[in-house]
C-alpha cells in the first residue's frame, strides 16, 4: 500500500515538473516571437555592400580635420539637396565626390581646364568657366547629372560618383565614404541616413527550415539596431560575415570569418529558390565568387537581415532576385 502511495507521489511531482518545463518553453516560445515580431523593417536606400567601410570613428576623424570653407561646402551640398527633395543617400555621392575631386574646395585651377568643387570641365560641356566655378550651380549641375545615372539610388555611392566624374582612378570615391555618412548624420542632422528603422511584426510567422536555421535566425534579428564596424564580430557591433558567423555560431553550426570563404560553406542552391535562414552573397563581378564583397541572410517572405555598412545598423530589407551584383546561388550552411 505504501509503495503504491510512493509511487504515486512520484508520479505526481514527474508531471508537475514536465508540466513546468512545457510552460517554460511555451514562454519562451512566445517571447522569441515577440522579439521576431518587433524587428526592423526597412526600406533603406544604402548601398548594396561596402567597399571600403572604415569604422565609424575613422569618419569622425576624418571630418574633424575639415576646415570653415569646406564645412560651407559640404552644407551648401545639403541644403540644395534638401530643396531638391533628394535623399541623404545623394548628399553622401555629393560629399564623396567633392572630397576625392577637390577636397571639397572650390578650386580656379586643376588638370587641364578643370574647375570648382567637382573639377567640372567647361570643354566638356559642364557649363562656362563662370558657371562651374559658381558653387550652386556646381552642385545642382553635379545632381543633374547623378540622376540621370541608372539606378543611382541603389548602387554603392562611390561608385554613382564615379559615374558621374567619369575618373581614370575610380576606387577613389569610396575612401571618403565613412566621413561622408558622418556630415550627412551631423550637418544634414539625419539620425538614419540610410532610411532604414522602422518597426513592424512583418516576420511573426518566419518559418524556418530546420532547426539551425531558425536559432540563427533568431539571433540575427536579436542584433537588430547594433553599428555596423568593419572587422567587427559582436557583441557590440557587426560587419555583414560577422554577424552571420556568430548567428550560425549559436545554432552550433562553425562558418568561416569572411563572406568569400562562407559563399563555400555549404551547400548551393539557385538564389531564387532560398529559404529561410540560407545565406545570399553581392560581387563586382558575379562570374567571380572572388569579388564578394557581401553577405546577408534571407529570413522568407522576400526579405534579409543583414549588417550592410558604415552608418547604418544591422537590419532588414526587402530583396529583389535581379538586384545588381547578386549572386546566382545561395548557399545553405552546414548542409
Amino acid at each position: 500500500m505504501r509503495i503504491g502511495w510512493l509511487v504515486t507521489a512520484l508520479l505526481a511531482v514527474a508531471c508537475a515538473a514536465v508540466l513546468t518545463l512545457v510552460m517554460v518553453i511555451t514562454a519562451v516560445t512566445s517571447q522569441q516571437r515577440a522579439e521576431i515580431g518587433a524587428i526592423d523593417h526597412v526600406s533603406c536606400e544604402a548601398m548594396i555592400g561596402p567597399t571600403q567601410p572604415g569604422q565609424r570613428s575613422e569618419g569622425a576623424s576624418q571630418a574633424a580635420n575639415l576646415n570653415e570653407e569646406q564645412l560651407g561646402v559640404v552644407s551648401l551640398i545639403i541644403s540644395i539637396g534638401q530643396e531638391r527633395d533628394l535623399p541623404p543617400r545623394a548628399w553622401q555621392i555629393a560629399i564623396q565626390a567633392g572630397m576625392t575631386e577637390s577636397r571639397l574646395r572650390n578650386l580656379p585651377y586643376g588638370d587641364r581646364d578643370s574647375l570648382g568643387i567637382f573639377q567640372m570641365r567647361p570643354s566638356m560641356g559642364w557649363g562656362t568657366p563662370e558657371q562651374v566655378l559658381d558653387p550652386p550651380y556646381q552642385v545642382n549641375k553635379f545632381y543633374d547629372v547623378m540622376e540621370g545615372v541608372p539606378d543611382w539610388q541603389n548602387r554603392r555611392p562611390g561608385d554613382v560618383a564615379q559615374a558621374v566624374e567619369r575618373s581614370a582612378f575610380p576606387d577613389r570615391y569610396h575612401d571618403w565614404e565613412s566621413m561622408a555618412v558622418h556630415l550627412v548624420e551631423e550637418l544634414g542632422e539625419v539620425d538614419d541616413p540610410a532610411g532604414c528603422g522602422e518597426l513592424d511584426a512583418a516576420h511573426a510567422n518566419t518559418v524556418p527550415p530546420n532547426g539551425a536555421a531558425e536559432t540563427a535566425i533568431r539571433f540575427a534579428l536579436g542584433e537588430r539596431g547594433k553599428p555596423y564596424v568593419w572587422g567587427a564580430t559582436g557583441p557590440d557591433a557587426y560587419d555583414c560575415s560577422g554577424l552571420l558567423l556568430r548567428a550560425y555560431e549559436a545554432a552550433g553550426v562553425t562558418m568561416p570569418r569572411v563572406s568569400r570563404d562562407q559563399y563555400r560553406a555549404g551547400a548551393m542552391l539557385p538564389v531564387e529558390q532560398a529559404a529561410p535562414g540560407d545565406l545570399v552573397f553581392w560581387a563586382h563581378d558575379t562570374s567571380d565568387p572572388n569579388t564578394i564583397h557581401h553577405v546577408a541572410m534571407y529570413i522568407g517572405d522576400g526579405e534579409i537581415v543583414e549588417a550592410q555598412q558604415t552608418g547604418v545598423p544591422v537590419h532588414t530589407r526587402d530583396i529583389s532576385w535581379d538586384e545588381d551584383g547578386l549572386m546566382a546561388e545561395a548557399v545553405r550552411p552546414g548542409v
